[in-house]
């Protein structure tokens, strides 16, 4: 299974990825607990409803473990989700860019 965590913009407007590849058993074994624990069908679109001010300067992260997606503001980010994405940051390879490889 590949997770792959997408940071973008910021102050910056940087694009940050953050790749794992939990191929082993062992691998699978540690990811698939923090991976099934995030609530990926409880995920609303990142479309923001009329009347609601933005919120300029933070992080938008962009999620995928195998085949499950999701898009979260940074102030979504908690629970199983800071979970997740921590231990992608700590653990796995980073590079610049977007998920699929577009700069």
């Amino acid at each position: 299974m590949k997770i792959t965590v997408q940071r973008s913009g910021g102050f910056a407007a940087m694009t940050l990825l953050w790749s794992v590849e939990a191929v082993s058993p062992d691998d699978k074994q540690r990811w698939l607990p923090i991976v099934e624990a995030c609530p990926w069908d409880e995920v609303v679109s990142q479309r923001q409803p009329r009347g609601e001010p933005g919120q300029p300067d933070r992080f938008t992260y962009s999620i995928r473990a195998g085949q499950r997606r999701a898009t979260l503001p940074e102030h979504e980010v908690t629970g199983p989700w800071q979970q997740l994405i921590e231990c992608a940051q700590a653990e796995g390879s980073e590079s610049r860019g977007q998920i699929g490889g577009r700069l």
